[in-house]
């Protein structure tokens, strides 16, 4: 059924008393942005694969959770951040093209079912972060309880991180270097100090893609009144600042590999060849707002292959050492 700028009609026919949409599983699903999860499963995934090249055997059902938790904590920023652009006047039907990405604009769902929605994501995460304690010990509990408040401060507040020039860097870190610190702890037992910097090419790509997002809303982000970073660079340096990112993320993720992983260095001319033609269609992409959602597409999709990549790299160093011995 055709989606308008109020729903869909069978959504303006179940209308509340208030006017309002009911949060149907559609646009609850719409409003957690699925789409967007990959920024939470490749670090758990990354935090398994330095698990196993180190040795340690991976408890499924612990794995499990975790993951779990992590996509619960994306879903909850994702709603969250739909619901503070909304409150605050700055998702409209004029600068926003895409209905599922202003879910309470185009469907006028009622913002507190929307907080509500957020709160219960927090929660459920919360229960299977209980459960990851017993395990565990407290330690993944004070790590998630940073990221929960990072979460938080992102995107509520009189001036969210989102609003300010530090939303690519505190988002990267958050999720790039805080989950897998989380994860590789809970399923070792142990710190180590590779893997913060073996996490780098998570926090740029995580990073890129707020990057994306905050370069294609230049316009919109100056009449919301936030001074982000692409913001005060402008459009045209923006656009070389990216370039620079791009080339620094794979040319991280490829020394990193040759020092600590050295056999998956194989993968990386792969890597490079299957991911090409995403990488220049991200770099050519003007970044505008009407290049918003091929931008964000690519974005996403060069994440899930770089991630995917570097995993695989690990593994395969992993197997490698192992049909040594």
């Amino acid at each position: 059924m055709k989606q308008g700028p109020l729903g869909t009609q069978s959504d303006r026919r179940n209308s509340g008393p208030a006017g309002h949409t009911p949060l149907s599983a559609r646009l609850a699903l719409q409003l957690a942005a699925p789409h967007t999860w990959p920024a939470a499963i490749i670090p758990v995934l990354f935090a398994v694969a330095l698990a196993a090249n180190a040795g340690r055997s991976i408890p499924v059902a612990l794995a499990a959770a975790l993951l779990a938790i992590c996509i619960l904590m994306q879903a909850t920023a994702n709603t969250l951040n739909d619901y503070y652009d909304f409150k605050k006047g700055a998702d409209s039907l004029e600068n926003q093209e895409d209905p599922t990405d202003a879910v309470l604009v185009y469907n006028r769902v009622d913002p507190a079912s929307a907080l509500r929605l957020a709160i219960g994501f927090l929660i459920a995460a919360a229960l299977l972060g209980a459960y990851v304690v017993a395990r565990t010990g407290w330690v993944p509990l004070a790590i998630g309880i940073i990221g929960a408040g990072v979460i938080v401060l992102y995107s509520a507040g009189k001036t969210p991180l989102s609003y300010l020039p530090l939303g690519e860097a505190v988002s990267g870190i958050a999720m790039g270097t805080l989950i897998p610190l989380a994860c590789y702890y809970a399923l070792t037992s142990h710190f180590v100090y590779y893997v913060v910097p073996c996490s780098l090419p998570l926090v740029i790509g995580i990073a890129l893609i707020m990057f994306t997002n905050n370069t294609c809303d230049i316009e919109k982000d100056i009449e919301a009144g936030r001074r982000t970073l692409p913001v005060i660079l402008g459009r045209e340096r923006s656009r070389s600042a990216y370039h620079a990112v791009l080339i620094a993320w794979v040319v991280a993720l490829t020394i990193l590999a040759a020092c600590f992983f050295t056999t998956g260095l194989l993968l990386v001319p792969f890597m490079l060849l299957i991911l090409y033609p995403a990488l220049r269609a991200l770099w050519d992409n003007p970044l505008t707002l009407e290049a918003r959602t091929p931008a964000m597409s690519l974005c996403l999709t060069a994440n899930i292959g770089l991630g995917a990549f570097y995993v695989a790299i690990i593994l395969f160093s992993t197997s490698a050492r192992l049909a040594l011995f």
